[in-house]
């Protein structure tokens, strides 16, 4: 019987054991270097499927690269999550121990810090900064070609082991199963009951095959040892690299995504309204505003709108006017400091009672200001030829004008007041945009209006008698009166006789004032002017990069 078959304990190894392949259990082994929940994996797979841009880069990717739409989820999870984790290497699939580097010299990079200060929690603005890091992606997966070449060779050698690991279980198993059909039979049961074949022993055949397995395991394992080794000095050749490529594709990307927030910022687009926006609808606004004719003057536009937002705290802070001297009564809000003082003296409290009961207190006296208009606020914008030319900082005229008008939508906004914003040239060309109060100001509307540019020459009266019309029916149907009226041009026009006395019928009846501002044309604001004449506010601006000097505009109306 010794001759003929062996026993099973001495088939797998020296000691009679198969200890296992060396490397970890391949089933823990992740592709995915950003340690991710339920949630985050919703998040990554809404925003996938509704942005077209992230489709068309993983397609173009991962037609060069494997790993491409792993690299790209965790790329997104690490500008979205509050606080991303990284798995540990020896977790990783070798074939992703590239993405596990790229990922990781993203995110030792200030730039990426700085990025992280717009994207965290807004899937929106992280998947932008995917896009926007794209170019600097391709770079960085092309230097870690070779290291991902040889990661996908050890990947190929793991399989290798992992699958002659399971070929030495297997082996086992068969030999363990014939030593069991064996050793039943020499016990007396089974059809080989009595016969040598039931000793209990494995045959020759079997204990051969598992020999085997175990020494082409140990080769593949041995195999799987060195591949990883020349894919780990790849990577390390690699990873010096790649820190510089980083910072690169995380400054990028903190540029453009900076650069959107400012834009909706400074249209006035609010981040909660922002959050509220489908995805496609918020990509679709994105890239009119970045293309929008006003695109580079976003800036200017931010400050106006926060120029004008100062001026209405201001007004509000400030709502008894300006100080012009002291002057008696019972106005306790209006006290002068030597006054109060009198309180802090027990035997002086009842003087001080007496005179607040006479009215004889010392006040603050102070003019007040001409009280806020409570009808439409109508924005008449020059949009002829000349409207083109630049200031200094390179600001055109219409920019300037734009920009005041959008502050004065503000303006009127909160203040509960409808606003018309109307684009003239030429007495024949004319576009009105209304803002009822009562409406919300959709922003393709608004942008409409600030892009809008009529051309040709410049007519008062065309603008003017549509300002007066607007500003009479509403009185007709609301009986609101007291509008305002923003001439802002840079040209002088003539009017006729007839039309002038019209025009000051209906100011007199409406009650409503014409504030007259001339962009680059000093010539055109004199005293003796046209808008000096027609107008009851007017002032001249000739630094276009100054917001200041339009301030009193946003005290007044």
């Amino acid at each position: 019987m010794g001759g003929a078959s062996r026993r099973l304990g001495g088939s797998a190894g020296r000691d009679g054991t198969w200890p296992g392949p060396s490397a970890a259990d391949p089933g823990r082994r992740h592709t995915a270097a950003v340690v991710t929940d339920r949630f985050d994996r919703i998040a990554w797979r809404d925003t996938y499927e509704q942005s077209a841009g992230l489709r068309e880069l993983a397609a173009e990717l991962s037609a060069r690269y494997e790993c491409t739409a792993d690299l790209l989820t965790d790329a997104f999870l690490a500008a979205y999550k509050t606080g991303p984790r990284l798995r540990e290497r020896a977790e990783m699939a070798p074939s992703r121990l590239v993405n596990h580097q790229v990922i990781t010299s993203l995110l030792e990079t200030q730039e990426f810090a700085e990025l992280r200060r717009e994207t965290v929690g807004d899937p929106y603005a992280a998947a932008m900064a995917v896009l926007a890091q794209a170019p600097a992606l391709r770079g960085l997966l092309e230097r870690c070609r070779a290291a991902w070449e040889q990661a996908e060779q050890a990947n190929t050698a793991q399989r290798g082991a992992e699958d002659a690991a399971r070929g030495v279980g297997e082996a086992l198993g068969q030999a363990a199963d014939e030593a069991e059909a064996g050793a039943e039979a020499e016990s007396g049961f089974g059809p080989g009951a009595g016969s040598e074949a039931g000793s209990g022993a494995v045959p020759v055949p079997a204990d051969d095959a598992v020999q085997q397995a175990v020494v082409a395991a140990r080769a593949a394992e041995a195999a799987a040892r060195q591949a990883a080794q020349a894919a780990a000095q790849a990577l390390a050749a690699a990873a010096l690299g790649l820190r510089a490529g980083a910072r690169t594709a995380a400054a990028q990307a903190a540029g453009s995504v900076r650069e959107e927030a400012a834009l909706m910022r400074a249209w006035g687009v609010a981040p909660g309204e922002l959050e509220r926006m489908p995805f496609d609808a918020r990509a679709r606004l994105a890239e009119r505003l970045r293309t929008s004719r006003l695109a580079r003057w976003a800036e200017l536009i931010g400050r106006f709108r926060q120029m004008a937002g100062g001026e209405r705290a201001r007004k509000v802070e400030n709502a008894t006017g300006e100080l012009v001297g002291v002057t008696l009564g019972n106005d306790l809000s209006r006290v002068i400091p030597s006054e109060l003082a009198n309180l802090g003296l027990p035997e002086l409290r009842a003087v001080f009672a007496v005179r607040y009961a006479a009215g004889e207190l010392m006040l603050y006296d102070s003019q007040e200001e001409q009280a806020t208009g409570k009808g439409a606020v109508i924005a008449c914008v020059d949009t002829s030829h000349s409207m083109y030319e630049t200031g200094p900082g390179g600001v055109s005229r219409e920019a300037w004008a734009k920009a005041c008008a959008l502050a004065l939508l503000d303006q009127a906004r909160q203040a509960g007041r409808d606003f018309v914003g109307i684009l003239f040239s030429a007495a024949d060309k004319l576009q009105v945009f209304r803002f009822p109060a009562d409406e919300p100001a959709d922003l393709p509307r608004v942008l409409d209006f600030a892009e809008s540019f009529l051309g040709g020459g410049t007519s008062y009266q065309a603008p003017l008698t549509a300002a007066g019309e607007l500003l009479e029916q509403e009185f007709d149907d609301t009986a609101r009166r007291r509008g305002d009226i923003v001439m802002i041009t840079d040209d002088e026009c003539g009017v006729t006789e007839e039309w002038t006395r019209g025009w000051n019928d209906a100011k007199h009846r409406l009650g409503f004032r014409l504030f007259g501002v001339v962009v680059g044309a000093p010539e055109a604001a004199g005293s003796d002017s046209v808008l000096g004449a027609l107008g009851d506010n007017l002032r001249s601006i000739e630094d276009l990069t100054d917001v200041h000097a339009a301030a009193d505009l946003f005290r007044l109306i």
